[in-house]
Formats: C-alpha cells, structure tokens, sequence
C-alpha cells in the first residue's frame, strides 16, 4: 500500500508559528505533526506500506524535504517528494502524486491527528473516515443506507442530512482507478468554488456503481489554530503517556519539578522552575525561573522569569518578564 500525504498549504491559521515552519512539520507532543499521523496509520494497519509521498510547496525547502524522508525511513516504507506549486483544490494536491496512485491507496491530509485503529478491509473498493459533528453544515458530511454504505456526499448541508463529518483520510483499492477520476476533473475542468475536489471524482465513482464504506476515529484532534493545537499536544501528551518515553535522560535540571504528562527533548535545562502538565519542550530549550503549563515550546528557545500557560513559542525564541520590585501595604488586593 502506498500512502499519500497531501501538505501543500500555507498554514495561515497558525501564524506566525508557519512563517518559517510549514504547519505539518509543527512539532506536537515532540514530533512533528506529520509524524505523528503517519505513525499511527501505519502502527494500527494490517498492510505493508511500501511507499509514502509527500505532497508540499517548493517553498518549504530542502531541510523540510530531508527531514520527511528520513521520517518514511524510519517508518520502514520509501519516502517520495512531490510539489504541488499552485492550490487548485484537493483532487489537484493528490493527482500531484500521480505516480504514487496504484494499487491500494491510502490518503491523509496533514491537517489533523486522532485516537484511532486502521483496522480495515483493504479488499473493499474504497473506505472514508468520519467523525460525528454536532454542527455538520461546517463540513462535508456522508449519507449513508441501511448497509452502512456511503450512498451521497454533502457539501457544508445547510439542511440535516448526516452527522458524519468527512475528516480527511481515504482508502482506494485501486489507485489507478482513482487517477483517472481525478485526471478527468482537469480534463473537463469540473470545479467547485473554482477549485477541483476529490468529492466530484467519488460521486462520479459512486454513480458508476463504485461502493464506498465509512470507518469511524475515536477522537479527531485539530491543529489548525494555536489554541486546537495547544489542546491536541495535551491530548497526544495523555494517549502516549505509557507507550513513549517522553523525559530525555539528557534533561538537565536543578531545583525544579516536572509535572507528568511532558515532552521534554534532548538537551533541555529547567532551573528553579515548574513545568507541565500538558507542556512540551523541543530539544535546546532553556527554562530558568519559570512556571509552564499546558504549552508547547519549540527548539533552542529561553524562558526567564515568565508564567506562561495555553502558549506556543517558536524555535529560537528569547522570553523574558522583568522580576516585579514592589512595597504593597497592609491589606492590599493586586491582580
């Protein structure tokens, strides 16, 4: 099985922290978003991954590039690069991996995380993944019939029609197949909203006779805002808690406490600080005097004198608040 991994987009939701950084490679948890989806598909799949393409911008560049093939490298399956240099919709992202599109195709956009298992029957012609929604008219949902068969896809339904929201993972068992659905949205140039859609191709399948199945994560974890992602660490932080270890014994720290669950990488110094829970610290940063909780800091950042809470700080980043000098009477209030 071949998985694709469409991760073209700017990211404009989660600035500043995607100026410098594509928002997959944002680190949650102590890997990058990417990684963390892409190991779970692969962890709880009964197929073989021979290959994984990554769909991205020219502009994300050749460290971007090396770091996601060492991660299909890791991951036991041959890394490819693919650019899609202009967004033309999702139908155009995933055709931009052409010659990743035989066989059982497996396809995920790098948008969200989940507690899930990819348990699934690769034998059946194609499988999407849904998620209940309380408000489905955000979301393009699926109908389906008695057989739990996929019989309509609905685009943002300003009506109820369904409350199974469509999260962005695929199945196809016949990538070759799903090729040339999405070739021919180019070829006759069918768009919605001016961009081409991988839900046009599969009505276009489902009306040829084509059966489609619906599969159900546990939980969908966004990472679209900084806010979503802040929560999304936390949550990942508490799912990996007895699966990973999440303190480098390199950790150097004095007169601190770390409150469980952390992330904390290779090479982090805490001194007379509290950090966690719900806090993640990439590998150089530097902690002195501080409380942390419930936030993510990236690499070689320094944190002095702060209380900081539901945060991100990006790489390389100097925070510091200057020490209070104060002469507060008898009986004050000051907040």
């Amino acid at each position: 099985m071949n998985i694709i991994i469409p991760m073209a987009g700017m990211g404009k939701r989660m600035r500043p922290h995607t100026l410098t950084t594509p928002k997959p490679m944002v680190h949650v948890a102590g890997k990058p978003i990417v990684h963390r989806m892409v190991e779970d598909i692969i962890s709880t799949c009964k197929q073989k991954v021979e290959e994984i393409s990554f769909i991205i911008s020219p502009a994300f560049g050749e460290e971007v590039e090396q770091n996601l093939l060492a991660i299909a490298e890791g991951l036991g399956a041959k890394g490819k690069i693919c650019y899609q240099r202009e967004a033309h919709g999702t139908a155009h992202a995933i055709l931009c991996a052409e010659e990743s599109l035989r066989g059982n195709v497996f396809i995920a956009f790098a948008d969200t995380l989940f507690k899930a298992v990819f348990d699934f029957d690769a034998n059946k012609d194609a499988i999407i993944w849904t998620q209940k929604v309380q408000d489905p008219s955000a979301f393009g949902v699926v109908k389906l019939n008695e057989k739990e068969e996929i019989t309509a896809f609905v685009e943002k339904p300003k009506e109820f029609v369904s409350d199974l929201a469509i999260i962005g993972m695929y199945y196809f068992k016949d990538g070759e197949n799903l090729k040339k659905e999405l070739q021919r949205l180019i070829d006759e140039d069918i768009k919605l909203k001016g961009e081409y859609q991988i839900t046009d191709a599969m009505d276009h399948m489902l009306q040829k006779g084509m059966k489609f199945y619906t599969d159900r994560v546990e939980e969908w974890l966004d990472c679209g805002n900084k806010d979503a992602t802040v929560y999304t660490n936390q949550r990942i932080l508490e799912l990996k808690k007895d699966k990973e270890t999440l303190v480098h014994s390199s950790v150097t720290t004095k007169n601190s406490v770390i409150i469980a669950p952390c992330y904390i990488a290779e090479g982090v110094v805490i001194e007379n600080s509290v950090v966690g829970p719900h806090v993640s610290l990439s590998k150089g940063v530097k902690v002195v005097d501080s409380r942390i909780t419930n936030s993510i800091i990236q690499s070689d950042t320094i944190v002095k004198n702060a209380r900081i809470e539901n945060s991100m700080l990006g790489k390389s980043v100097t925070y510091e608040e200057k020490p209070q000098d104060l002469s507060l009477g008898d009986f004050s209030t000051k907040s």
